[in-house]
């Protein structure tokens, strides 16, 4: 018991040194400048550290949600099926892979992100309702994902159930995609 104490009290004594003799020195390496704090993009409420390009031939896509290229007059709501908005997250997605140079074929891997609508007058879902409904979406989403791959060419793939995903959409995408024909410099 008195060796335990011992070895207690010297291993306070050297934690509490190690926090008064560095600790100022790393804290003041993680000091955040005010530049580098992500700006919000144009037009929208929501920060990226970087958006979508493409670096070393790949195009890295992050963000695609169901109202991405869409007016805002033309924009779906939490209230709209679920259908529709992976059907619209996925045309969203292949426009933009296409203006990259790539296609669907060439996506290497890809993170699905659904959510359950979370609305006035929508009841939340709990419990084994909860776990169905997720269950529907997944099989939902897995029908029209597979109409937008060649045979044998759907990218790896995870898939994830989150609580909620921001600017309306119930499906959000990332991943990344092989630059096949990469788009002429633009002039300006």
């Amino acid at each position: 018991m008195e060796m335990n104490s011992r070895r207690t009290f010297f291993g306070n004594i050297a934690a509490l040194a190690a926090v008064v003799t560095g600790g100022p020195k790393l804290f003041a390496q993680q000091t955040p400048t005010p530049s580098a704090a992500p700006a919000a993009q144009a037009g929208g409420d929501r920060p990226h550290a970087r958006p979508n390009h493409t670096h070393n031939g790949i195009y890295y896509f992050s963000g695609t949600g169901s109202n991405d290229g869409y007016p805002k007059e033309d924009h779906v709501t939490v209230t709209d099926p679920f259908e529709k908005h992976v059907t619209r997250s996925m045309d969203a997605l292949k426009k933009s892979v296409e203006r990259a140079g790539s296609t669907m074929d060439n996506i290497m891997n890809m993170q699905v992100f659904i959510c359950l609508p979370l609305a006035d007058g929508i009841p939340a879902l709990t419990g084994k309702a909860r776990f169905d409904a997720y269950l529907a979406n997944y099989q939902a989403l897995n029908k029209i994902y597979g109409t937008y791959f060649s045979p044998g060419k759907a990218p790896s793939r995870a898939f994830m159930a989150v609580d909620w995903i921001p600017g309306d959409s119930l499906v959000e995408l990332v991943g990344s995609a092989m630059v096949v024909n990469p788009p002429a410099p633009s002039s300006n």
